[in-house]
């Protein structure tokens, strides 16, 4: 019996010195996590040189696209667009979304005439767009009233309600359903 003792005591100590040692493998992947963080922050510091300012003067508006929601806050300015906290040229990189955010400004002839600051969530990049396209026209509503014919004619103030049809029971999607198969 003594000899089991030993046996099983013996085995023990090998699967803890197995253990062990993949714990120790892992500590490159920690410095390599740590490297990771510390290039994200780096990242943030250059992506912070755009600085929030106070936005008590702001007048503020929400716009709805397909899932996505944007907060928009829009101040007299130069024209600059800051969206997440990142310019909308680095944002939104292709040129047909930019312009969609633009056309607010373009159609009321105020290009350049107010800086929006925008939180935008959910969704993808075309909803989103279309979302800040949506709150940037409530915002400049509530900033200029006499405004509200130019966007209402270009069909700016309305909520594209429009979202992806659900699933439904029995079908692959929501309309397409099963393969028919004869044998």
């Amino acid at each position: 019996m003594a000899n089991e003792t030993k046996k099983t005591t013996a085995k023990k100590a090998a699967t803890t010195t197995k253990k062990a040692a993949p714990a120790t493998k892992k500590a490159p992947a920690a410095k390599t996590a740590a490297k990771a963080t510390a290039k994200a922050t780096a990242a943030k510091k250059t992506t912070a040189s755009i600085a929030m300012p106070k936005l008590n003067n702001a007048t503020y508006a929400t716009g709805k696209r397909k899932d996505s929601v944007a907060r928009v806050y829009l101040m007299p300015g130069r024209g600059n667009i800051v969206i997440n906290e990142r310019p909308m040229a680095e944002y939104f990189r292709r040129p047909v979304l930019q312009m969609i955010l633009n056309q607010p400004f373009t159609v009321t002839k105020r290009d350049g005439a107010y800086d929006a600051f925008v939180m935008v969530m959910g969704g993808g990049l075309s909803g989103q767009a279309g979302a800040v396209k949506h709150g940037i026209s409530k915002a400049l509503e509530k900033a200029e009233p006499d405004l509200r014919a130019a966007l209402k004619a270009a069909g700016f103030l309305t909520r594209d309600s429009r979202v992806v049809e659900r699933k439904h029971y029995g079908f692959r999607k929501a309309r397409r359903s099963t393969q028919f198969s004869k044998r």
